[in-house]
């Protein structure tokens, strides 16, 4: 890992290197995307399963050999042993208690005239969730894309998810089955946004898509949106951890690797305020790196874009925190609860030595969709309110458009809108 410090007179230029992230779109890759939409859109069904057949290396004939129905979901959920049941319903529990707590209600008042004012909050009718497949399965993923919207009263939550050689994974299928998905559609790629996105004569057109994928998929999602709304386009994973000293070497050293274990572009990063801790951590890296079954992907991540970073104070740690915006944000202190005051970009933040941010992977409750390249600074993490929308709410009373509609005929003509002027002039008892 690299190793930096804030003292240093280059600090700055290096961490804004160490973040540098090429987020630029693949020409070719939006090129491949561009004509596969376009051939969804053009031929429904037809292509839908000429494109899984190809990229996935399946052989359905109609589209009812990538289909699954909630008898399918039940009968993958029973197939699984009892202590794999109880980890998937736990998470779901978890996860729909805590997004309760976000659903936006309906609220309206009345001012002085009379007029009542309001915001009326309804949810989406249908979505869509991605769930990748082929080198890992991700319950998580099916579970903390699919609860929010179920809480936020979504009526239908359609899945897509691919199946290479038609191997179809029970824990993911069971996922669907406890997180209360409708359909399941064992397709994946740019194909399976586009048939999202725009509806073919077996899927359903949805109102928004989210859910992680490949390039291809991120390029897909970012070439429909707008025809249909989209969560957001997911970066490389990232960790942060603030360590003051007082938690055991090896447990930030494996925080530190269940991020970088992703990919080889994952992020992980150590702030520390004291170079003898850094480098206990390294020394615990060195010799738990030997466990790790992914070993190849830890080393070419952390070699890549980790790195560990002296800083003077926690004070300090934080300002940094906050330039670097992570995905996930480990306050691996001491009080962290009033450390976690001074945090202004975080996607999630773990207060305290216990909380690995493996905890809110899969089942502490907030969602694990994260805004990530920075992103922090201006989005959130996906909530039920993305699942929701809302509706401003307006009644006039006769009172009242006496004295809005005057205003609004000033306003009106002096944009030189004169049939807005007039409509709003009819209302009013002295109209000439």
């Amino acid at each position: 890992m690299k190793k930096l410090d804030t003292q240093s007179p280059d600090f700055q230029a290096e961490l804004k290197a160490l973040l540098a992230f090429e987020t630029a779109q693949n020409p070719e890759i939006d090129r491949i995307v561009a004509d596969i939409c376009a051939d969804v859109q053009k031929r429904g069904d037809a292509a839908l399963i000429e494109y899984t057949n190809r990229f996935d290396g399946t052989f359905a004939q109609t589209i009812d050999d990538l289909i699954l129905t909630q008898d399918d979901l039940q009968s993958a959920f029973e197939r699984l042993p009892e202590n794999i049941q109880t980890a998937l319903k736990t998470a779901a529990r978890r996860v729909e208690s805590y997004h309760k707590h976000q659903k936006m209600e309906s609220w309206t008042y009345e001012d002085e005239d009379g007029t009542l004012l309001g915001q009326q909050i309804t949810p989406l009718d249908r979505v869509g969730i991605y769930v990748p497949g082929g080198k890992a399965a991700y319950p998580s993923s099916v579970i903390m894309n699919a609860m929010p919207a179920h809480v936020a009263g979504v009526k239908e939550i359609i899945m897509v998810v691919p199946t290479p050689k038609g191997e179809r994974n029970d824990i993911v299928l069971a996922a669907a089955f406890v997180a209360g998905v409708t359909k399941v559609f064992t397709v994946g790629g740019a194909q399976a946004v586009a048939a999202l996105a725009y509806g073919t004569e077996s899927v359903p057109q949805v109102d928004k898509i989210t859910g992680p994928g490949n390039a291809f998929v991120a390029a897909a999602k970012r070439r429909v949106f707008g025809v249909v709304g989209i969560d957001m386009v997911a970066g490389p994973s990232e960790i942060l951890v603030i360590a003051d000293g007082t938690t055991p070497a090896d447990w930030v050293a494996m925080d530190l690797f269940s991020q970088a274990e992703h990919d080889e572009i994952a992020q992980a990063i150590l702030i520390g305020t004291s170079q003898a801790y850094l480098d206990e951590v390294q020394t615990a890296m060195n010799r738990l790196i030997e466990t790790m079954p992914r070993r190849a992907i830890i080393e070419a991540s952390l070699g890549n874009r980790g790195a560990m970073i002296l800083a003077k104070d926690l004070d300090e740690a934080c300002e940094i925190a906050n330039y670097i915006s992570p995905e996930h944000l480990e306050l691996s202190v001491e009080n962290p609860q009033e450390w976690a005051k001074k945090i202004r970009h975080a996607g999630a933040i773990f207060m305290g030595r216990y909380t690995s941010e493996s905890l809110g992977d899969y089942c502490a409750g907030p969602n694990h969709v994260l805004p990530t390249s920075r992103t922090a600074r201006f989005s959130s993490p996906l909530g039920t309110y993305d699942f929701q929308k809302r509706s401003s709410l307006i009644q006039v009373s006769e009172q009242g458009a006496q004295k809005l509609g005057k205003t609004a005929s000033v306003l009106a003509h002096g944009e030189s809108l004169t049939a807005h002027a007039r409509a709003a002039e009819f209302r009013l008892k002295d109209n000439p």
